[in-house]
């Protein structure tokens, strides 16, 4: 099988302004900065924010610039779900918004009974879960 349930997963997005982003993704969720790259001067270059936890299977992948920018278009249903499996600590529910973040209200009751959706600096939906995986 090419690949497995521990395969390491990238999810990749275009960003209006990595320095909002990091500010969001890194000191209101909590994320490391694995890896950045500013462009170079080569074609197809742009800057990269690669951000997520040194021990986990997934990072979120973050671009800007280039030669061919795309401006984030999120809709209401492009959600990154965190399942927390206990209830979302109030503190991460108060920095988020102190950097950068916005409380949004889903259209998915589901998502406002069980947790707490916060629209990054692009749009971009983080859904913190307090159900487990196995229970959702």
């Amino acid at each position: 099988m090419p690949f497995t349930g521990q395969s390491h997963v990238r999810l990749a997005r275009p960003s209006r302004d990595l320095a909002a982003a990091e500010r969001f993704w890194v000191r209101g969720l909590g994320l490391s900065v694995l890896f950045r790259a500013e462009a170079g001067r080569e074609p197809g270059a742009h800057d990269l924010l690669m951000v997520g936890l040194p021990d986990a299977s997934w990072h979120l992948e973050l671009v800007q610039g280039g030669d061919h920018p795309v401006e984030p278009r999120p809709t209401d249903e492009d959600l990154l779900v965190l399942y927390l499996d206990e209830p979302v600590p109030e503190e991460m529910v108060e920095r988020l918004p102190a950097h950068g973040g916005k409380h949004v209200l889903s259209p998915n009751p589901y998502w406002n009974e069980w947790g707490v959706t916060v629209e990054d600096p692009d749009g971009c939906r983080l859904v913190l879960c307090r159900r487990t995986w196995a229970n959702a």
